[in-house]
């Protein structure tokens, strides 16, 4: 079984591909621009999106959605991760953070599987907002989050260690065992 995980990042494509190759199912990246509705949650974006490639595509696919929510900030950027991050980075949201006591800030993801109709699955990781940038793996905010029952942030984690808690594997192991369950 193929399916294609529609995405310009490598990275995700290879944490996906260490879910499903166990499984004899074969992940395959292809780059397609889609249109990201403003919304208020993370899924409607999703479900945008998979509607508007479902005709483009004859094979299964997913995307994936994720959002950085901030308890102080009312839960910004959320929906606005991606285009916040261009354009304020970590040093905005640790400019944003001066002088709040209450850090406690979660991860996000939602994947949209396609194969004739929408299956949703999700991922969230709970953690708090540093006060500084630490490490250097990793993308987006991953310097300046830390998960909960760590002292590290997601950057100074190895990508194994990240990705057996992050949203985005608990989304990918959620999707990858609905698969197991009822496709392969």
């Amino acid at each position: 079984m193929e399916i294609i995980f529609i995405t310009s990042n490598k990275g995700k494509v290879k944490e996906a591909q260490k879910y499903f190759a166990p499984m004899g199912v074969k992940i395959t990246q292809q780059e397609i621009e889609y249109p990201e509705i403003q919304a208020k949650e993370l899924e409607e974006v999703v479900e945008f999106a998979i509607k508007w490639l479902k005709d483009k595509l004859n094979k299964p696919f997913f995307i994936d959605d994720s959002g950085l929510f901030i308890e102080a900030l009312n839960g910004f950027p959320g929906v606005y991760s991606a285009y916040v991050f261009k354009t304020l980075g970590n040093e905005g949201i640790l400019k944003l953070m001066e002088g709040v006591e209450n850090r406690k800030a979660y991860f996000k993801s939602v994947i949209g599987y396609y194969d004739g109709e929408i299956h949703i699955f999700k991922g969230i990781v709970n953690g708090r907002i540093g006060y500084e940038k630490r490490g250097a793996r990793g993308f987006g905010f991953d310097p300046i989050f830390i998960p909960e029952g760590f002292n590290k942030t997601f950057a100074e984690m190895t990508t194994e260690e990240k990705n057996k808690i992050s949203h985005r594997g608990k989304a990918l192991m959620s999707f990858s065992k609905w698969l197991k369950e009822n496709l392969i």
